[in-house]
């Protein structure tokens, strides 16, 4: 890799002007390639600290072997020269939106002496009427052989329908009504053309009138008692109310948009597009790519926006609305540059409210459930997981397979109710019967890294008990808490009579791999209690969720896997599964200790009779105010009841500190 000093231009030598610069790599190959409202500030940008930069971007600065620029007028232009030299140079670092289709249209040739209906993609031809986009082909071939039942045009090509006048003999759609066969004089050329019309009017959205045509036509073939004719109009009917089915109207019948749904995470966003057309939505599409620098979503937008409608051949299909989910920054260039390749004003917006803000949640989801599925397909390809654990151990320079990794993080808010979880992956694959969950009390929990070295403490305290002794349960006398499965009580949740219940599940084998949530202080918490105990078999590391960097224990630096990895997506997967896993812990404790009574601790006083003392006075307050004579009023409440709860009552609250009004500083009496 080359030094960026090497070739950093000199501060003075870059202008100041808007513009757009090229990185090249040793062989001169364009690598990157960016624009800049002002040049010299954002290109001081990659060379000022490139040991700071995120991941990706160091990648790319230290593989660059020398940067040029180019200066234009204005924000536009550097717009539309990026686009062409990103498509041109297909830059590695960029992002990229691939997507090799060309989306099908319904296209009827209204210019031939016969019309011909088909299905057709690439550029648009003079004389022909394009209703589309849509996706995928075969819902518009279907929707095409439902319609030439009630408008039977020609769909042959040039040579088949010359071979059918020649010989006087149509082809299959002719004899089966699907074809009005013209090319042997069954319908003249103006009336093939005016069904043609029909047809192209019915896909502009008319089609409410040709059914209450139809339907008229149907009771006036049932007054002549003409069953068979009512019948085949009937059908006719029910055809195009399918394709109606097919293209549901979800907005105004005279909007045309296309609907852009996002999401993203470190590494990877999704996105999907609704292609409306006439107030039905003709279309999808979707990409997942990789993220390349630290992007924000409206660069993200940007970049989406340049490769959909970057190309002349897709001008056609660029609609007067584009609703996204944030505004890029150059908006006004951007809606500049779509009016010059629509040749009529485009607007992009933000919808805030009625059925396009609906659609936009609809569009969204579908971007999610594709980045779901992405990433349940990498994670369950066992070739790819393989491949993984390869990588992370070759990375990671450490002598054995990885076939266990446990993942630990902490959770709290202000360092009340702190937990920590536990999550197991074996093979590759998450292993949720292993996973544990920790309460942390006391001086384990004044700061992260004291609860880290108590969890892993407690942990391998277990594995050591549990490989000593067989039969060994908890050493320590833990809280309920320790080793529980995913569901099993909280600490605060009543546990079975410890005389009958079942020994608590142990902990499985050690495993070869322990990742902590976090940076250097929790690498070396979790190191120093593995030595404390005397296990010297299990290797550890960290994973600091801001640049994603790899901490190993007395390491100066961390280790950077490449962002698009399968190791690095490989730790992502684990690491973010044990921090959901404890929040939900986190979020089950402190919703339980927000719903505290004062009436929890009173001996012999269930949930039923709580519940009914509840009921009866309204609140604690109330209570506390009531004689032994009112308590005993509630049903189950004995004289010998009513004067426990007095008692521990008039004792909670002779030991509460008093209540202070924090706006005037006053002592509030109870």
């Amino acid at each position: 890799m080359a030094d960026p000093v090497t070739y950093r231009p000199r501060a003075g030598e870059i202008p100041t002007e808007p513009g757009v610069y090229r990185f090249r790599d040793e062989h001169r190959r364009v690598i990157y390639v960016g624009k800049a409202k002002n040049l010299r500030s954002r290109l001081n940008s990659y060379f000022a600290n490139p040991r700071q930069l995120l991941p990706k971007t160091r990648a790319m600065v230290f593989t660059a072997t020398s940067v040029e620029w180019t200066v234009v007028g204005t924000e536009l232009e550097a717009l539309q020269l990026e686009y062409t030299w990103i498509k041109e140079f297909t830059p590695r670092f960029n992002i990229m939106f691939r997507d090799d289709k060309s989306y099908p249209y319904l296209a009827v040739t209204m210019g031939e002496k016969y019309p011909r209906a088909q299905v057709m993609r690439g550029d648009r031809r003079k004389d022909t009427r394009y209703f589309g986009p849509f996706y995928p082909a075969k819902a518009i071939r279907e929707t095409l052989d439902t319609l030439l039942r009630v408008f039977p045009v020609r769909t042959c090509s040039a040579g088949v329908f010359k071979r059918a006048e020649r010989t006087g003999r149509p082809c299959l759609l002719g004899y089966i009504d699907k074809c009005s066969a013209p090319c042997v004089g069954r319908i003249s050329a103006e009336d093939h053309r005016a069904l043609a019309a029909e047809l192209c009017a019915f896909m502009s959205g008319e089609g409410k009138r040709f059914v209450s045509d139809l339907e008229k036509r149907m009771r006036d073939a049932v007054a002549e008692l003409d069953y068979e004719s009512a019948a085949r109009i009937r059908d006719d009917i029910a055809a195009l109310k399918k394709v109606f089915e097919r293209n549901s109207v979800v907005l105004s019948e005279d909007t045309d948009a296309d609907i852009f749904g996002l999401v993203q995470d470190e590494l990877e966003a999704s996105v999907q597009v609704f292609h409306v057309r006439g107030g039905r939505i003709r279309g999808q599409r979707g990409w997942v790519v990789e993220k390349v620098e630290d992007t924000d979503t409206g660069e993200i937008v940007e970049h989406l926006l340049q490769q959909v409608y970057g190309e002349a051949a897709m001008a056609d299909r660029i609609p007067r609305s584009v609703l996204v989910p944030v505004l890029p920054e150059n908006t006004e260039e951007l809606q500049i540059w779509l009016r010059g390749l629509r040749g009529s004003n485009v607007k992009i917006s933000v919808p805030q409210r009625g059925d396009k803000k609906s659609l936009m949640e609809t569009v969204t989801r579908n971007a999610e459930d594709a980045m779901r599925l992405h990433k349940s397909r990498r994670a369950g390809d066992l070739t790819t997981r393989s491949a993984a654990l390869s990588e992370l151990q070759e990375a990671l320079e450490i002598p054995v397979p990885l076939l266990r990794i446990e993942c630990y993080d902490i959770s709290h808010v202000q360092g009340t109710n702190v937990v920590a979880s536990m999550v197991v992956a074996e093979d590759g694959l998450m292993k949720k019967p292993d996973y544990r969950r920790f309460s942390i009390t006391g001086d384990a929990a004044r700061d992260d890294t004291a609860s880290m070295y108590d969890v892993i403490s407690r942990r391998f305290k277990h594995y050591l008990a549990d490989n000593f002794d067989p039969a060994a349960q908890v050493p320590d006398g833990g809280d309920v808490q320790d080793g529980m499965p995913d569901g099993a009580p909280g600490p605060e949740e009543p546990v079975a009579d410890t005389l009958t219940a079942a020994p608590k599940a142990k902990f499985a084998y050690p495993p070869n791999l322990v990742v902590v949530d976090g940076g250097k202080p929790q690498v070396a918490a979790a190191s120093r209690a593995l030595a404390d105990l005397g296990i010297t078999d299990v290797y550890v590391v960290g994973l600091a969720k801001r640049l994603e960097e790899v901490w190993v224990p007395e390491s100066e630096f961390p280790v950077i896997l490449p962002r698009s990895s399968e190791a690095l997506f490989l730790l992502q997967r684990i690491r973010d599964e044990a921090h959901r896993f404890a929040i939900t812990f986190h979020r089950q404790k402190r919703g339980k200790s927000m719903t505290a009574s004062a009436l929890d601790n009173i001996p012999g006083l269930g949930p039923a009779k709580q519940k009914a003392i509840i009921k009866h006075f309204g609140s604690v307050r109330r209570l506390k105010q009531a004689t032994t004579v009112e308590l005993m009023e509630v049903p189950g409440i004995g004289p010998a009841m009513a004067s426990v709860i007095q008692a521990n009552l008039a004792g909670a609250a002779a030991d509460a500190a008093p209540a202070v009004n924090m706006a005037t500083g006053e002592i509030i009496e109870s």
